[in-house]
């Protein structure tokens, strides 16, 4: 989908999505002390880093530095922001990186800087290309937080899941199309309803195997 067109679309989208933005963070300000966005740092087009928009899911404390992984329950979580998380309406300001020509609305997920080597050839394929808000990746691992070794989330995410992850994406760059944007963005408000594709379905649209993730 050319990217002027995604662009547009993320304009629309994002006046039309002001009321329930202001409503979302309201409720993210009432329900704990903080900032109501959350500026995070990512990898992003040309292996550059930019700051990537979202609803503040968690509880805020300004000298903490905690992990980069989130796992299923986790304690930092607050209760608005576990809502926001099933529903991913935390990321819905993130159609401004969008407008602003930072991420598209489908491509590979910006990455934390500390997860990412340019030196390796399968990170500099995925991370020098133009990150979305939503992908193949992130449909296939849309329950990514019950996936992680609850010990060490962050070796397991740097070691097993990521490198999937960008496997997918890259095959998804290979075989990029109009149309399959278009299927993600549908799959994409499924998941969001709890009706996301299952794993054969996606390698049926994608036309290649998986593997055993």
């Amino acid at each position: 989908m050319p990217e002027l067109l995604q662009r547009a679309i993320a304009l629309v989208m994002g006046i039309a999505a002001t009321p329930l933005l202001a409503i979302l963070g309201l409720a993210v300000r009432l329900d704990s002390r903080g900032p109501i966005l959350f500026r995070a740092t990512r990898v992003g087009d040309g292996g550059r880093a930019f700051t990537c928009l979202k609803l503040r899911t968690m509880t805020w404390r300004p000298a903490a530095v905690g992990s980069g992984i989130s796992v299923r329950d986790d304690p930092r979580a607050t209760r608005v922001g576990r809502l926001l998380r099933a529903s991913r309406a935390d990321e819905l300001p993130q159609l401004w990186n969008v407008v602003r020509g930072e991420m598209l609305l489908v491509g590979p997920r910006p990455e934390d800087p500390r997860f990412v080597d340019l030196e390796d050839p399968l990170h500099a394929r995925v991370f020098r290309t133009k990150p979305g808000i939503t992908g193949l990746a992130q449909l296939a691992y849309a329950d990514e937080a019950e996936r992680l070794d609850r010990d060490d989330p962050e070796r397991h995410y740097r070691e097993v899941i990521l490198p999937e992850k960008l496997a997918l994406d890259a095959a998804y760059l290979a075989r990029r199309s109009a149309t399959l944007d278009l299927w993600i963005l549908l799959q994409t408000i499924r998941t969001a309803l709890g009706r996301g594709p299952s794993r054969e379905t996606i390698e049926a649209r994608l036309g290649t195997s998986l593997g055993d993730r």
